[in-house]
């Protein structure tokens, strides 16, 4: 049995779901030769740490009894740098302005000699060249397969699955959010105003819902995808964005009447990264409706492979982290 040591940088709801995935996951993990051991926990109240091994279900019912689960006054940094750990899985909030706290973790884990799982968006869409130089400089690994589409397997499936192929183009919808608006919008001929009411009030959009409707998420997606897949040395500000609040039931009844959907489509290829509204035919492989994502991927040799499935929530990201550090467990 394989012992891996972790901490949990970000104790909000991916890394609650990283910690129940673990929990509800451990006879398969031993079955397969894998026994995880989380050794650190930090929120932003401070760090929680147990070199014998935390109990995350304790930990989860403290977070949820009193907010944190600090238990001394050590910060973030100590814990990455101080404690013998293996894998630093780093959940905190994403910042599209300078990549922070996220940003600092994550090199300062590369330094100290650990591998990083991350569904932080910022840092990557920011520095993604920096951070992948630094996990090659100390000879760590670095997985980020929950930053781009939640549970669907997207870099998996480009890096592995597809590994030989040359990737022409990718095109999809990246954002649950905006994705369940334009469904709503279409189905009920209601106007965006109310249609984002009621996602709000299902949890569905964020109170600040500007990320999402106006495409920044769905760019900064956009941008992990085009620096992974296709080497670029992409930033956001690199991406032609548009959003949703301007589209009209009316736009909408349009398209429907000429067998078309709405959608916020992203799309690399020829160096272009776009993140717009398009009409897309009703029988096309993006048009999917809810709050799922899809990815079509364009290839010399496979041909063009869809995939699709659940775009957000803290259990399908964390699905996405799990497999990453099982992919770590198993190749380091």
């Amino acid at each position: 049995m394989k012992t891996v040591r972790l901490s949990i940088i970000g104790f909000g709801a991916v890394g609650q779901g990283v910690a129940r995935s673990i929990l509800s996951k451990q006879e398969y993990l031993h079955k397969h030769g894998i026994n995880l051991c989380v050794v650190g926990i930090a929120d932003s109240g401070g760090c929680y740490v147990d070199t014998q091994g935390i109990d995350l279900k304790n930990a989860i019912a403290t977070k949820k009894q009193t907010g944190t689960v600090a238990t001394g006054s050590d910060g973030v940094l100590d814990l990455i740098n101080g404690i013998d750990h293996d894998i630093v899985v780093e959940a905190t909030p994403t910042n599209i302005n300078d990549g922070e706290p996220g940003l600092g973790n994550m090199l300062a884990a590369f330094e100290s000699g650990k591998h990083v799982v991350t569904s932080n968006k910022g840092p990557l869409a920011l520095r993604f060249s920096e951070l992948k130089e630094a996990a090659e400089d100390n000879g760590v690994m670095f997985r980020y397969e929950a930053t781009v589409g939640g549970a669907v397997p997207i870099f998996n499936l480009i890096h592995e699955a597809l590994a030989g192929n040359t990737i022409i183009g990718i095109e999809g919808i990246l954002n649950g959010t905006c994705n369940y608006i334009l469904t709503r919008m279409a189905e009920e001929r209601m106007p965006y105003e109310l249609v984002l009411k009621e996602a709000q009030e299902l949890g569905i959009a964020e109170t600040d819902p500007t990320y999402d409707v106006e495409g920044i998420d769905s760019a900064c997606k956009l941008v992990i995808i085009a620096n992974s897949v296709f080497g670029d040395n992409a930033t956001y500000h690199d991406v032609d964005v548009t959003g949703i609040t301007k589209i009209t039931p009316e736009a909408l009844e349009l398209a429907n009447e000429n067998n078309y959907l709405i959608k916020l489509i992203c799309e690399a290829t020829d160096g272009k990264l776009t993140v717009a509204p398009r009409l897309v035919p009703k029988r096309h492989p993006l048009a999917v409706g809810g709050t799922l994502n899809v990815a079509s991927i364009q290839t010399d040799l496979a041909g063009r492979i869809t995939i699709s499935g659940k775009g957000a929530g803290s259990i399908e990201t964390a699905s996405s982290i799990l497999s990453d550090i099982v992919f770590i467990a198993r190749n380091s």
